[in-house]
């Protein structure tokens, strides 16, 4: 028997779900009605002591609403976005809602294209420059979604920033909560639907590099190899501060994420310093006057790895039915 070929919002549920979530958890659940649908923040997949506060979880849902809007605009659907449009529910992060036909731009469809490639490069990158037009197409995509890239070694923040990186590697590795929280997520089997498969997981670093390794990632069945002496670095920042912001930043992260994946770059996240909150804190001093960090990207070139796996859509997916008409 045939099966009917998936319908443009189909294709673009099964976008939103492959955005990156910190260790994999995807917390988002998705709500369609009629021609609009909601993107929500799952609490029960907020990691409770890495990010408490939802900050990470809400970048990952942006980044999911990017990906659904993306998708839409690729297949000549007009989609309006709206982010945390009800104060009553906090946890109802964007509305997207579909506003007939536009033609999608080369752009458009070579962002959507890139969904479906991107994933999170934990391995050894090459030491091989980023050349200055790519660096600046990844600032223009952050800034056409209300963000922006300071890439550190330009803004002499380079060494503070890999500095707070190692100190937060080292009260994590303290932190037995945090170890058993890491633990639960990481380490997985090939075909788990969440969390951080072992396979996808880089290799112990041979010697101290300036940036670490989360030390949860790393797969020590597999040989130690030399890292990158000093990647690009980049810092994904918004005028602004608070639960909205956060969601603009990761529809911004995941621009960034898409472009860099179709200039083939590989990318992964430096994500330590934001979830002890000496280092956090620390982290926006070195940005005052300049914007509000949201996540550290390691940009370069590198080999392709496998791609992790999500949940099916149908186990994060609701359909209401509205009143008649």
């Amino acid at each position: 028997m045939s099966r009917p070929l998936p319908s443009v919002l189909d294709q673009a549920l099964a976008s939103a779900v492959r955005a990156p979530s910190p260790h994999n958890t995807q917390p988002w659940r998705f709500a369609v009605e009629h021609e609009t649908v909601e993107v929500w923040l799952d609490r029960d997949r907020v990691l409770a002591v890495a990010d408490p506060h939802g900050r990470e979880a809400r970048l990952a849902c942006g980044a999911a609403a990017f990906n659904l809007q993306i998708s839409l605009r690729a297949n000549g659907i007009a989609a309006v976005v709206r982010l945390l449009p009800d104060p009553a529910e906090p946890d109802l992060v964007a509305v997207i809602r579909l506003d007939g036909n536009e033609k999608a731009t080369a752009a458009e469809r070579r962002l959507a294209e890139s969904v479906f490639r991107r994933h999170t490069n934990r391995r050894p990158l090459l030491d091989k420059e980023v050349p200055p037009a790519v660096q600046a197409a990844l600032q223009a995509a952050a800034l056409s979604e209300g963000g922006r890239v300071e890439y550190l070694g330009t803004s002499g923040r380079y060494t503070p920033v890999a500095s707070l990186v190692r100190q937060a590697e080292a009260l994590q590795a303290g932190d037995d909560a945090f170890r058993a929280e890491a633990a639960f997520w990481t380490h997985r089997a090939p075909d788990s639907p969440d969390g951080v498969p072992k396979i996808a997981s880089g290799p112990p670093p041979h010697g101290h590099g300036i940036v670490s390794l989360r030390a949860s990632h790393e797969n020590r069945d597999l040989p130690s190899r030399q890292y990158e002496r000093e990647p690009l670095l980049g810092a994904l920042l918004t005028r602004d501060r608070g639960p909205h912001a956060e969601v603009r930043a990761g529809m911004a992260m995941q621009r960034v994420l898409l472009t860099a994946t179709a200039e083939g770059l590989a990318t992964s996240f430096l994500s330590q310093p934001f979830e002890t909150p000496h280092t956090r804190a620390a982290l926006d001093r070195l940005f005052t006057g300049i914007g509000q960090p949201h996540t550290l990207l390691r940009i370069g070139y590198g080999y392709p790895t496998r791609l992790t796996a999500r949940r099916p859509v149908g186990e994060v997916l609701t359909h209401r039915v509205g009143p008649a008409s």
